[in-house]
């Protein structure tokens, strides 16, 4: 476990996963999102493919997504370990309500200097409904890729619940 993806649907906790990850193994953490959105008003980044084949080149590294289209394929080549955190929608949906609630009261500054805000739970790319919609369309695709024999290579870890997880975690 060196080249490690932490993928799931928004809302998981991929991030804290990775975070903690990179903390007991020592190894880089990489935030996608942060990647991805480099700039106000949500710019994303023109330089994703380089950037993240430049890191994922490394042989150490944890970054939290099954990733953009963009760089999907090259992620999932260059690891060599595959966490998912496949939780159903009532796992998942009142954390990232609580998220979003607390990211927009409190005006966290997010990637790119970007904040959640109130007009923005109107838009369907707001993380909640973001989750809400795209949970089985993630859930498939991540499945797909699992079997896929182009990642035969990887060692998955599918957890279905957080205390599943956890208890992997205090394993380590």
């Amino acid at each position: 476990m060196e080249r490690i993806l932490v993928v799931g649907v928004t809302g998981a906790g991929k991030t804290t996963l990775a975070r903690t990850l990179s903390r007991r193994l020592g190894l880089p953490y990489h935030e996608m999102d942060a990647l991805y959105f480099t700039g106000p008003n949500w710019a994303i980044n023109n330089n994703l493919t380089e950037d993240v084949s430049r890191l994922t080149a490394k042989p150490c590294w944890v970054i939290d997504s099954p990733g953009y289209p963009e760089v999907r394929d090259l992620l999932w080549d260059r690891a060599d370990t595959v966490i998912w955190l496949d939780y159903p929608k009532r796992v998942i949906i009142p954390r990232v309500l609580r998220r979003s609630f607390r990211r927009t009261v409190t005006r966290e500054i997010l990637f790119g200097g970007n904040r959640e805000t109130w007009t923005g739970w109107l838009s369907r790319e707001h993380p909640a409904w973001w989750a809400w919609s795209q949970h089985g369309t993630r859930r498939h695709e991540v499945g797909r890729r699992v079997r896929d024999p182009r990642f035969a290579h990887l060692d998955t870890l599918r957890f279905d619940h957080p205390n599943d997880t956890a208890a992997w975690l205090t394993s380590l």
